[in-house]
């Protein structure tokens, strides 16, 4: 074997034309691995790539005011909310009834302010978490609102009620300090603090703010999800305490609270509040029965019939419910009542909706999986005897098959482990859902954020066996992954698909590995890579490439493909071409593949771009 260093080449002879766009732009810090059989035996070509600059990103002036539609959510969002500010300082300053109080100056006006905004929002927060409504309306109204950002809009709404809640708080102390000096009250400060209904409800509503937004943290989330998902099920009694807030009657032009027996328990003859629990009280009211719904469906028959260890550590869990219908790239709320009663998570649907089973694919990273883990009897240990095995072992043989797509399969019909009891609730929608709308597809997962494209890929194949792909004419798939082992359990799947297709142009499948190889894989992989057909490490045609995608350069040459009209036979540059991206991985490749999207747009190709979120 002869070692031979050497400047960037170009592409491979087992890479195709088309999939020479993809090779020049995979780029990493470390040396590229590129293994070519020459006339004098096997060479390794050692190729030292630049690593990728940078992503300068957009400035925020750039992001909030100069998009067109993040211009106008702010306007409506932020103005609304300062309209209801200054209407609730107006309407308390100019209030004759409450000239009293008004004597206490800016303080009052600004609690006032503020605490209009804060009913608002508080009937605004709950709305994005209408799961059930939003999955129905979402394919009809997705050109009026992103319906897929319906968690980002929640943080936001989440974010404007801290900001508020410190001046009303803040506000209020002043308030309530000046009612003591100046006495136009009878109580002390401390008497409305703690033990009138309006100081002990604001004091209750901030100490479950602070644990339900310290839990939600992204770290801690993922860390220990247990712990984010309780605590935000607090938002029940505060939802209460915000509904039952002005019951003390602070607000009035007589000395004394004017209550009455029954809710709200004071009368508006002498209470001069906005009354806007009559507003707000009604998206708690549809999410508590959504909440009820979302139970009884919960309940109905399901099985969980097989289980599926693969070598990267991924459970695959087969379940059978007749009643639930879905479509390809949604997603649905797990539960395993053996293990807890109350914890709801969230994985990506990875069968097909002609498959007679709903599966998902779950990786062993948190408590919560790794008890799961443990429970099947397949924990870290098992897992890890899998992928050393998967690492060491044959990356292809002929005669006896694929092995680093097996898996260990946990069928209680045929083995004495007892597999637990499950409920689905769901589906719900996600982007990738509009996939078949678009003349091009791109789909990118990261990691185990593949999981969505499992389910799009196999219905791709069903819809493109029955000849009913709608607009959709050519596919290209991206994974990015970090080690060699995660490819065993998308492997099967990939080879059924790209052996099923009669257009080797239809879908590309484009695999880059970032891990950093060892000299046992490295030796592996050439010799395994001599002359064959297959790649060595997924047993695919497509050929695995190393280092990161340099995605400004791969959608800038597939907009050159396209206005060439060399990408889709006979299109024309006088046509638009639609090409949507699908992403699922973290945010900062979602990043780098917008900014991609964005400056590759132009009038002839319009590339969109829409991340899967929980």
């Amino acid at each position: 074997m002869s070692c031979i260093a050497m400047g960037p080449p170009g592409p491979p002879p087992f890479v195709s034309p088309f999939l020479s766009l993809f090779y020049r732009p995979v780029r990493s810090s470390l040396l590229s691995f590129i293994f070519s059989s020459g006339r004098h035996g096997l060479v390794l070509l050692l190729v030292p790539i630049p690593p990728s600059s940078p992503l300068m990103g957009e400035s925020w002036f750039h992001r909030e005011f100069l998009n067109p539609r993040r211009l106008a959510f702010n306007v409506l969002f932020y103005g609304t909310h300062l309209f209801f500010f200054a209407y609730g300082w107006y309407s308390q300053a100019t209030n004759i009834r409450l000239a009293g109080l008004n004597t206490l100056g800016y303080s009052v006006w600004i609690s006032r302010g503020a605490g209009l905004v804060l009913a608002y929002d508080g009937g605004l927060i709950l709305i994005p978490m209408l799961r059930n409504i939003i999955r129905v309306v979402r394919p009809k109204l997705t050109w009026l609102f992103p319906a897929d950002e319906n968690i980002w809009f929640h943080r936001q709404v989440a974010y404007s009620m801290a900001f508020w809640s410190m001046v009303h708080t803040t506000a209020h102390y002043v308030n309530f300090i000046n009612v003591e000096r100046t006495q136009i009250r009878k109580q002390t400060a401390q008497d409305i603090h703690y033990t009138q209904p309006g100081g002990i409800t604001g004091h209750f509503m901030l100490l479950i703010m602070l644990l339900m937004y310290t839990t939600a943290h992204q770290k801690i989330r993922k860390q220990c999800f247990e712990a984010f998902w309780y605590t935000h099920h607090l938002a029940f009694f505060f939802m209460i305490g915000l509904y039952t807030h002005a019951t003390g009657c602070f607000v009035r032009d007589s000395v004394e609270p004017d209550t009455i027996p029954t809710f709200p328990f004071y009368s508006t003859e002498h209470c001069l509040g906005y009354l806007s629990w009559r507003f707000t009280i009604w998206p708690g009211i549809i999410y508590f029965g959504e909440r009820v719904w979302r139970e009884i469906r919960a309940r109905r028959a399901t099985r969980l019939s097989k289980v599926l260890v693969h070598p990267s550590g991924a459970m695959e869990l087969r379940i059978t419910k007749p009643s639930f219908k879905y479509t390809a790239g949604q997603w649905l709320f797990l539960q395993i009542p053996e293990l807890s009663s109350f914890q709801w998570h969230p994985f990506t649907i990875t069968s097909a909706p002609e498959d007679p089973y709903v599966s998902v694919h779950i990786r062993q990273v948190g408590d919560f999986t790794r008890a799961l883990g443990d429970r099947l009897g397949v924990g870290p240990s098992v897992v890890a005897a899998m992928t050393q095995a998967a690492m060491k072992g044959a990356e292809k043989d002929d005669k006896a098959g694929v092995s680093r797509g097996d898996f260990v399969e946990l069928d209680p019909s045929i083995s004495s482990i007892s597999l637990p009891h499950v409920r689905i609730d769901g589906p719900y929608g996600a982007p990738a859902e509009d996939v078949f709308s678009n003349e091009v597809a791109v789909l990118i997962g990261a990691g185990i954020g593949v999981t969505p494209f499992a389910s799009i890929l196999k219905h791709i194949w069903y819809r493109q066996r029955k000849g009913r792909l709608g607009s959709l004419r050519r596919v290209e798939f991206f994974w990015v992954c970090r080690d060699a082992p995660s490819f065993g359990w998308f492997q099967s799947l990939l080879q059924e698909v790209e052996a099923a297709q009669a257009d080797p142009n239809f879908l590309r499948i484009n695999i880059y590995l970032t891990q950093k190889i060892g000299e046992d894989m490295l030796w592996n992989i050439a010799v395994n890579d001599a002359g064959a057909d297959y790649d060595p490490l997924t047993l695919l045609r497509s050929r695995t490439m190393f280092g990161r995608p340099d995605w400004k350069s791969i959608y800038g040459q597939m907009k050159q493909a396209i206005e060439a009209g060399q990408y889709l036979p006979g299109s024309t540059s006088q046509l638009k071409t639609k090409v949507g991206t699908y992403f699922c991985g973290p945010g900062v490749l979602a990043k780098a593949i917008k900014e991609a999207c964005d400056e590759s747009s132009s009038s002839t190709v319009e590339f969109s771009f829409a991340k899967e979120h929980f």
